[in-house]
């Protein structure tokens, strides 16, 4: 059966939907769009959404699952500036768990980012027993403490936590998230990349704050990490990011700079 139908009686032939298809599923010809290279779609649903008639259907993207955008006020350009500079990584969370409606909404939006060529592949466990997150703080401690590099690289963190239980690993963090890909699936990384930052910027709109959880990761993205074993990960898996979740426990007041910006157009 057709991938692609189209309403004959709706379609106006504009030829959008074949201009959006990305990987050249579509061509227009002089009764309407027809598909020409179904095994190439993406599921992107772009021919779908584009269409000003609601005339095509794509069983990969039906359209009875797209939604109506509407009109939704958009930012303007110092709104949105001011939207992305707020986003702290932060560091310091009040001693209060996140509730799970919370951490269920921000794994929601991280799920929605772009992935490249919409593979998506990526899942999220989330863990928000205290307890475990301590346990798991402990365990990268011993894990680094074995490695003999590791173990001089971070010496102070190590002595830091072996001697006043101070957690510059997970800063005390109520809750985690980790990405999880399956163990053959080459973009696994950059695509949990791409969720974990709409994860981030969606943070602050629920009165949260994050943090991409960078030491962490250097034993939980390890092929023998012991987080395998801690948090249960299916051996098909791997994990392939982390942030912490909580309540900030400070605001902060002022926008920081970067580094002078360097930026140049290309002169032939």
């Amino acid at each position: 059966m057709s991938l692609i139908t189209v309403n004959e009686e709706k379609c106006i032939k504009c030829g959008m939907c074949v201009v959006e298809c990305p990987t050249g599923v579509l061509k227009l010809e002089a009764d309407g769009p027809k598909e020409v290279n179904p095994n190439a779609c993406l599921e992107c649903g772009h021919c779908v959404a584009v269409c000003p008639k609601e005339a095509i259907d794509n069983k990969k993207s039906p359209l009875a699952m797209q939604n109506e955008i509407g009109e939704i006020k958009k930012l303007d350009p110092e709104e949105a500036k001011n939207f992305i500079r707020t986003r702290r990584s932060i560091r310091s969370y009040k001693n209060i768990p996140v509730e799970r409606e919370k951490l269920l909404q921000l794994v929601d939006v991280a799920h929605l980012a772009p992935t490249a060529s919409n593979s998506q592949g990526v899942s999220f466990l989330i863990v928000d027993d205290k307890k475990r997150i301590e346990l798991a703080v402990e365990e990268c401690i011993n894990w680094f403490d074995s490695n003999e590099t590791l173990s001089k690289m971070l010496n102070g963190m190590i002595s830091g936590y072996k001697k006043n239980k101070v957690d510059t690993i997970l800063r005390d963090a109520p809750s985690i998230i980790l990405t999880l890909a399956d163990k053959d699936f080459r973009n696994g990384r950059e695509n949990s990349i791409l969720s974990l930052s709409y994860l981030e910027l969606y943070a602050p709109s629920l009165g949260l704050g994050s943090c991409w959880a960078g030491i962490f990761e250097i034993c939980a993205l390890n092929d023998n990490s012991p987080m395998y074993k801690l948090f249960n990960i299916p051996e098909n898996k791997k994990i392939t990011g982390v942030v912490m979740v909580g309540y900030p426990k400070h605001s902060f007041k002022r926008f920081t700079e970067r580094k002078p910006l360097e930026a140049s157009f290309y002169e032939n």
